[in-house]
């Protein structure tokens, strides 16, 4: 399992190449990355992302090794970016490994919408040079219940 949280672009080809590489025993291998997206149509700067060290670390790293064992992954790697990001940079990554391919997708998506929703990120946006944070949205909200 591997978790980082980091402020550098990460190559979402060559990890997802490797991490497959790394599970050819396995049956599935999902691979998610998020965008910065500008709900704003352009006017959108840049979007903030904080975080506590550590404790970021260690909420997401529960989250998949509870996705882990639920849904008997050989592997999960999680990257989510922190900093000063643009419209179009991706912002996350997330791979899973498993012998058959609706374990591997719903553990993928498990822990995206716990990233969305859960993770111990702040979120600010600049739009046409005006900060605004961002706030939990109700449909992500909603996704959160289908994995209770």
């Amino acid at each position: 399992m591997q978790i980082s949280v980091q402020s550098d672009p990460f190559d979402f080809g060559a990890l997802a190449q490797e991490f497959a590489d790394g599970h050819t025993h396995m049956g599935a291998v999902v691979t998610f990355t998020g965008i910065v997206r500008d709900d704003d149509l352009g006017g959108l700067d840049v979007m903030e992302i904080e975080h506590y060290p550590g404790m970021t670390e260690r909420a997401i790293t529960k989250f998949a090794a509870y996705a882990k064992d639920r849904w008997d992954l050989g592997d999960v790697l999680v990257i989510h970016r922190h900093g000063a990001l643009k419209p179009g940079e991706m912002i996350m990554m997330v791979a899973t490994a498993a012998r058959h391919r609706v374990n591997a997708f719903e553990a993928a998506e498990y822990l995206m919408d716990y990233l969305k929703s859960r993770a111990p990120f702040w979120k600010k946006e600049y739009v046409n040079g005006e900060p605004r944070w961002v706030n939990a949205k109700p449909e992500d909200e909603d996704a959160l219940s289908r994995w209770d």
